[in-house]
């Protein structure tokens, strides 16, 4: 089936209504490992006009079909900045390829995000985390997350670095990983302080460390240039915990937490508990004599 295009130039979409706004049923954004993003919009049907406003960029290969997937007639408006769609007593499916929006900056793709509707999110298979707004979800097996009334920063990267510092208490050793590109010269743990500290060799990257509650519980206080800085909780699974932030400048970072490892092994004292439990019959008795 052929179909016509009509273009309606030098009219911004998101400085002039020209018909009311379509009642969308869902918008999905697929970004691939390439860095493509594919569109989609489902629109509900209507008996008169609607206009759908599309996604800030560039957009390629614009298409509509109804449910059947019979496809409608395009009537954009300016450069691609918004579609009017047609009365139809059928739900509209709107798609498109949009370029020129991913950047990438300070070792991470960033997306530059506006829309007022909710929006689906479907990430490349092989991301385990992501940042939203500097805050970080772990994907898991979603894949995928929703935006609602979506203003945001999105950031990932495919190869974010991941070292394993040792630290060592008594006869005891502890791993804390570090996931960040940011370069960790040196990582004390201190236990008479309850505090771990790092020395950060970089500016406004990402940092999440992964600390062994049985090493240091939390919550957690954390100080850069004798000022809290903003750290958020993504994960505790019970044994250990995932903390984030995003240091400003290169600077020492102390974590104090509220308990630590005990200086000696706390089966020491139960034992030594159970044993005067033990002893205390056998004690009375020589009293008693």
């Amino acid at each position: 089936m052929t179909f016509l295009i009509f273009i309606i130039p030098s009219i911004s979409a998101q400085e002039f209504a020209i018909s009311e706004k379509a009642d969308q049923k869902s918008i999905e954004v697929e970004i691939n490992e390439n860095g493509e993003l594919q569109v989609k919009h489902v629109v509900s049907s209507s008996d008169s006009t609607k206009q759908l406003d599309l996604l800030d960029g560039t957009v390629k290969n614009l298409s509509i079909v109804d449910k059947n997937g019979n496809e409608g007639m395009l009537t954009t408006i300016g450069d691609n900045d918004a579609l009017l769609i047609l009365p139809s007593n059928s739900d509209s499916i709107v798609e498109y390829q949009l370029e020129d929006v991913l950047e990438f900056k300070n070792d991470y793709w960033t997306l530059d995000f506006l829309y007022l509707d909710s929006t689906a999110f479907i990430m490349p298979e092989n991301l385990e985390s992501i940042y939203v707004n500097d805050r970080v979800i772990n994907l898991g097996e979603k894949r995928g997350f929703v935006c609602h009334g979506c203003q945001m920063i999105l950031e990932y990267s495919f190869d974010e670095p991941s070292v394993i510092k040792n630290v060592k208490w008594g006869d005891r050793e502890f791993d804390i990983e570090i996931i960040s590109f940011t370069e960790i010269n040196d990582l004390v743990f201190d236990q008479p302080s309850k505090s771990i500290t790092l020395d950060v060799n970089g500016e406004d990257k990402f940092l999440t460390i992964v600390i062994p509650l049985e090493l240091l519980w939390e919550p957690y206080t954390v100080i850069s240039d004798n000022e809290k800085i903003i750290v958020r909780t993504i994960d505790n699974n019970g044994t250990h915990v995932w903390l984030n932030m995003r240091p400003d400048t290169p600077d020492q970072i102390r974590i104090i937490g509220t308990t630590v490892v005990p200086e000696f092994p706390i089966i020491a004292p139960l034992a030594i508990g159970f044993l005067i439990i033990l002893a205390l019959p056998f004690v009375r008795k020589f009293n008693l004599h």
